[in-house]
């Protein structure tokens, strides 16, 4: 209102301040309309000359009020998403003391005081406690029976050789061993005989056969013969490395990370159709099987002793399999095959139909500690400089062969001869004898070579040349 009493309305811009207001007009009071002007965006320059002359005039009380309403979260500004004050931008805000002022200039003093709008705290980051490397676990059964308990392992010198009381102890637990499976696997004395080998040796065994011929069964008859944890593996396409050698994840009840174990961490391992999986996962095996450790995140993990790998194949289908690599095949002690059984033990085997699984007919004959006291016997048992020289022309005949592209590696002389003193032990002897070397040489050399495409073409097999390249290899005679 104007000192003439002229009171002034405001009006819509749109309506090009030609409205008047009703109200007032009934009144009788002469009225003037004047257009109404737009809001400035986040109130920055309200009028500054008004709000510099009333923060002058402003009571102790209304500063007091205008700290706390400075101390409120800014307001997003609809139009534009910028902050705005959280008062009006005419600066008369109403509350219940009373009309406050905004745009107030303060002092130092003022501004110190104003308590700044706050949010909830940040999650507080826990101290992360990584795994320290595991150490090798040990049965239980080891812990409480110690090793020299045993005669037969009093001595385990590897410069000592075995005595008669230790190669009699070797020999009995073996034959137990193999009756043992022999129930499991009827009528395939030769391959069980194989895999225990590279049980005491401390290698790992690849079966390779038809469909239907006992190879997982020789696998867990074996596994059932002995007192040690037991896990299986099937391998599928979309197995992930993380699902057999474990993750490393966080465990939120208690702040830290934590590794867990895949089921490669048991003493016998089956990995069943092992080439049914992508090369990927089959290389997640490469490092456990050659240094028996698990490297996850960067943190080792010892696996428990004794560990072998027992791994199954099908050589004849093709679909949906991945061939092994060769880096992965040399890590394998031996490779061998099941069979199909004879004609009368098929027929006993028809009589004894109704045992569904023959593997949980067995009880366990050794524990542990003895795979490993056994282990420590073998490689005290006498090999000549003889034996070891004909061990390295062979492998060195394997590099020269005409129907051999590539040949063995010093990893096969190194399983040949370890094989050799166990396959030696397992007889009632003390020492290695050439026939040894040749049993031995088809099942640990086969799978290491590799044929020319011209041998491939014309059916040979690697067992075959193998066998052709012994012929040609003179062997020492005994006492030379």
């Amino acid at each position: 209102m104007l000192s003439d009493g002229t009171v002034i309305s405001e009006t819509p811009h749109a309506k090009g301040g030609a409205a008047v207001g009703e109200a007032d007009k009934s009144k009788g009071a002469p009225t003037v309309a004047i257009p109404t002007l737009p809001k400035r965006r986040g109130g920055a320059a309200a009028g500054k000359a008004i709000r510099g002359k009333k923060s002058a005039q402003a009571k102790p009380s209304q500063a007091k009020s205008v700290q706390n309403k400075s101390a409120q979260s800014p307001v997003q500004n609809k139009t534009n998403g910028e902050a705005v004050s959280p008062v009006s931008d005419t600066g008369d805000n109403t509350t219940n003391n009373g009309p406050t002022k905004t745009g107030v200039d303060l002092d130092a003093t003022q501004l110190s005081s104003i308590q700044h709008p706050t949010t909830a705290p940040a999650a507080k980051i826990p101290n992360v406690a990584f795994p320290k490397a595991r150490t090798a676990n040990t049965p239980v059964a080891a812990a409480a029976r110690p090793v020299t308990a045993n005669p037969a392992v009093a001595n385990t010198n590897p410069q000592t050789p075995a005595s008669a009381d230790d190669i009699a102890y070797f020999k009995q637990a073996f034959d137990a061993l193999l009756a043992n499976v022999s129930t499991v696997v009827v009528g395939k004395a030769h391959p069980i005989r194989l895999c225990l080998t590279a049980l005491l040796v401390g290698g790992h065994v690849l079966l390779e056969d038809n469909p239907g011929t006992g190879k997982t069964q020789l696998a867990r008859g074996i596994a059932s013969s002995i007192s040690a944890s037991f896990k299986r593996i099937q391998f599928t396409p979309d197995l992930l490395p993380s699902d057999v050698v474990g993750i490393t994840f966080y465990d939120q009840k208690h702040g830290e990370f934590e590794f867990r174990e895949g089921p490669v961490f048991a003493s016998i391992v089956l990995a069943d159709e092992i080439n049914r999986a992508s090369p990927k996962t089959q290389s997640a095996l490469l490092e456990v099987m050659e240094e028996q450790k698990v490297t996850v995140d960067g943190v080792t993990h010892d696996v428990p002793q004794p560990f072998i790998v027992i791994a199954t194949q099908n050589p004849i289908e093709q679909l949906g399999t991945y061939k092994l690599p060769e880096a992965q095949m040399d890590r394998f002690l031996i490779k061998t095959s099941v069979g199909y059984p004879g004609h009368q033990v098929s027929v006993d085997l028809l009589r004894q139909v109704n045992i569904r699984d023959r593997a949980q007919t067995v009880s366990p004959v050794l524990a542990g500690d003895d795979i490993l006291a056994l282990r420590g016997i073998g490689e005290r048992i006498h090999i000549d400089d003889n034996i070891l020289e004909y061990i390295v022309r062979i492998v060195e005949a394997t590099r020269h062969d005409e129907n051999i592209a590539i040949g063995s590696s010093m990893r096969g002389a190194l399983a040949l001869t370890r094989c050799a003193r166990i396959w030696a032990a397992s007889d009632g002897r003390g020492y290695v004898v050439p026939d040894d070397v040749k049993d031995l040489a088809v099942a640990v050399l086969s799978h290491r070579i590799k044929l020319t495409a011209e041998a491939t073409f014309a059916g040979l097999t690697t067992d075959e040349a193998i066998s052709r390249m012994l012929e040609t290899v003179p062997a020492p005679s005994l006492g030379a």
